[in-house]
């Protein structure tokens, strides 16, 4: 879809606010929560596709000692 993770962090902002705002009003709107909710996953998401995986640490020990004699 996007190509920037810059885009990403922007929707979890956008989606952070959206949600403080549905919420912080007397009578919450549950429509604009969920779409706020929504975009701050959606961005998550992104943005943790983008961090590579951990590489699985090398063994020291190349080939094991025989004890053939």
């Amino acid at each position: 879809m996007f190509k920037s993770p810059k885009i990403y962090y922007f929707l979890i902002v956008i989606g952070a606010v959206v949600a403080i705002y549905a919420n912080a009003n007397e009578e919450q709107n549950i429509l604009i929560l969920i779409i706020g909710i929504i975009v701050l996953m959606f961005g998550l998401f992104k943005v943790q596709a983008t961090i590579p995986s951990k590489r699985e640490k090398e063994s020291f020990v190349e080939t094991e000692p025989s004890d053939e004699k």
